[in-house]
């Protein structure tokens, strides 16, 4: 008996996990799939590395997205409202070359990264850009959550 209570608590403790995930609590995270078809001229520009699109559609994502190529078969789509306040009038956010730029407080990221290139070191949680997986099929680039 004493053998069953400790695999009990081994077993206990093993499916136990700690979800380290920080969940951006302004932003809510929606399920849709888009398809860009590279032949367009609307998105062309993502033929090319480093020329990032806005993808501002009804039902991607929250207040659309921004796509861009990253390398040679490689795209990374994110959010497109500001991951560090409620989606309100100023929040979408403008491309700024390769960054985005957040008009409500002027905080920019990478499109590369989707790291905040000017965090302020004020105490504060900051959250990095809300990222949407991106796969590219012959000339099809789908962006889904």
């Amino acid at each position: 008996m004493k053998h069953f209570w400790s695999f009990a608590l081994l077993i206990l403790l093993i499916s136990c996990s700690s979800d380290s995930t920080n969940r951006n609590p302004y932003l809510q995270e929606v399920s849709f799939r888009f398809e860009l078809n590279l032949n367009l001229p609307l998105y062309s520009d993502l033929n090319t590395i480093g020329n990032p699109v806005y993808v501002g559609n009804s039902g991607v994502g929250t207040r659309g997205a921004f796509v861009i190529k990253s390398s040679l078969d490689t795209y990374y789509a994110f959010e497109a409202s500001c991951p560090n306040h409620a989606p309100n009038d100023c929040s979408t956010m403008t491309i700024d070359g390769q960054n985005v730029v957040c008009s409500c407080e002027g905080y920019t990221y990478s499109l590369f990264t989707g790291q905040q290139l000017d965090r302020p070191d004020d105490g504060k949680r900051y959250y990095d850009l809300l990222f949407y997986k991106a796969t590219q099929s012959g000339n099809v680039v789908i962006i889904s959550n």
